[in-house]
């Protein structure tokens, strides 16, 4: 398979490469190319702007989560048509848990043949730029770095000297130099960036960063080094189809919940189930629906309206005690929990689980996570291995855990109480841990059966494969 690819990464954390990967999609895409976005690891927020910026949906390509050969099978299959797929690294290029390296972008790169973009910040450098590029490219040989962009760069002669220096000591092409401009940046956020569904003018900020991009980068050598890319080989990717919706499945998208990978919405479909949008914030009744898929955002920064909105509030407890099936993670257990405290504000919750939710400055759980099944309430077969991440600054309190049915141990990570996540009610599951369903085979129908049968008789494991 013919798809041209490249990889942007960089040195370290806040060098500005998912800045330059908005700016790439959204440049490439301008000039009529089909651009196919990609983010390295378990991310929401990046793929939200990298989507925005390209007109497609971004995958995420995790190898914890998901595994090398369904990450060759996503590039293959969303790929399939696009000019070109455009890969936003995560950390620096080397950076791994693993000490040979397993799991990082340059492992990603390494795995799908990709040409590696260099996004070095040059702020405060000058000649120290050739032995760091000459590092990165001699640290690990079999990684193409084809080319640098040269990021916050001060003015001309600051550029003139970095790439005399590039060309005297790396035999490396530089494809770009932007300089440092306030326009270009994105509002922080605790976890990241700030949501591009929720921030204002996020289409006009878009547009800025690709103008940039545009007058600073070589779109023409861009495109090059990634039409130099191999071909991928060939794997079976046949698209989901779509049988006839067996239950309709209510899922809370807006503002407050914006936290889906796509292949959990399409595996959901596949399995049978009718997807119908609500907004916790602004509708005041729940559509007609079998069951509810609340999933992770930032309900915190919304909380005054969540509470505000107290019919759907009202409605989604009744739905619960009368045994209506809730698969919510992280922002939708916050928003199912009794009351909600940050900033010196409480606001009332859905009120549906048996505890409150408490804000703090820090990560209370952030990373990957291994996850055993109990068993309890049928959702999972006992003993099931499950893999998915967290990241969240909010606290349970209030729980009686030793009162309460949990879905899951855990074996690595923090969950609800560094011992136990998935909290079980009724027939809800909420929990810390986000999953992705092509590394949690069989969720998808599993929930989608549980939602046409709630009687706690179906074994909602996971298929073994």
């Amino acid at each position: 398979m013919r798809l041209p690819r490249l990889i942007v990464s960089a040195p370290h954390r806040s060098s500005g490469k998912t800045t330059v990967s908005i700016g790439l999609c959204a440049s490439l895409a301008r000039t009529g190319l089909t651009v196919q976005p990609f983010k390295k690891g378990p991310d929401f927020i990046d793929p939200m702007w990298l989507a925005s910026a390209s007109g497609r949906d971004c995958r995420n390509l995790d190898q914890f989560m998901m595994g090398d050969e369904e990450i060759l099978k996503s590039v293959c299959r969303n790929g399939a048509g696009a000019g070109i797929a455009v890969v936003e690294g995560n950390m620096g290029l080397f950076d791994s848990i693993d000490v040979e390296g397993r799991g990082s972008t340059a492992d990603l790169a390494r795995q799908l043949s990709a040409p590696v973009i260099l996004v070095v910040n040059t702020r405060n450098m000058t000649r120290s730029i050739a032995p760091l590029v000459q590092g990165f490219t001699r640290f690990e040989p079999d990684i193409n770095i084809a080319g640098v962009i040269l990021n916050k760069v001060s003015g001309p002669r600051h550029e003139d000297k970095l790439r005399k220096v590039l060309e005297r000591y790396c035999d490396i092409e530089v494809v770009g130099a932007i300089r440092r401009r306030p326009e270009i940046g994105i509002i922080q956020r605790h976890l990241g960036l700030q949501p591009a569904r929720e921030a204002p003018g996020s289409l006009e900020i878009i547009e800025r960063i690709e103008r940039i991009i545009s007058e600073s980068v070589d779109l023409d050598r861009v495109r090059a080094i990634a039409e130099a890319a191999p071909p991928l080989p060939d794997l079976d990717v046949a698209t989901a189809k779509h049988p006839a919706p067996v239950i309709r499945l209510g899922v809370a998208q807006d503002r407050a919940f914006t936290f889906y990978y796509p292949e959990n919405l399409e595996a959901l479909r596949a399995a049978g189930a009718e997807l119908l949008p609500f907004s916790p914030l602004a509708d005041e009744e729940l559509p007609s629906v079998d069951g509810l898929y609340i999933g992770g955002g930032f309900p915190e920064v919304f909380m005054r309206e969540l509470e505000a909105n107290a019919s759907l509030r009202v409605q989604i407890k009744a739905a619960v005690e009368d045994g209506m099936p809730v698969y919510a993670e992280c922002g939708g257990l916050m928003y199912l929990s009794g009351a909600m405290a940050w900033e010196g504000e409480n606001r009332q919750m859905v009120g549906a689980l048996p505890c409150e939710i408490l804000m703090h400055e820090k990560p209370r759980g952030h990373g990957y996570m291994e996850l055993e099944a109990t068993g309890a309430g049928n959702w999972f077969g006992p003993g099931l291995k499950i893999r998915g991440h967290e990241f969240h600054y909010s606290e349970v309190v209030g729980l009686d855990t030793a009162r309460t049915a949990f879905a899951y141990r855990v074996l690595r990570g923090s969950g609800v109480d560094k011992v136990h996540d998935g909290i079980l009610y009724k027939n809800v599951l909420a929990s810390y841990t986000h999953l992705h369903s092509l590394g949690s085979p069989g969720w998808a129908e599993g929930f989608v059966d549980f939602v046409k049968k709630p009687d706690n008789s179906i074994d909602m494991g996971f298929k073994r494969v």
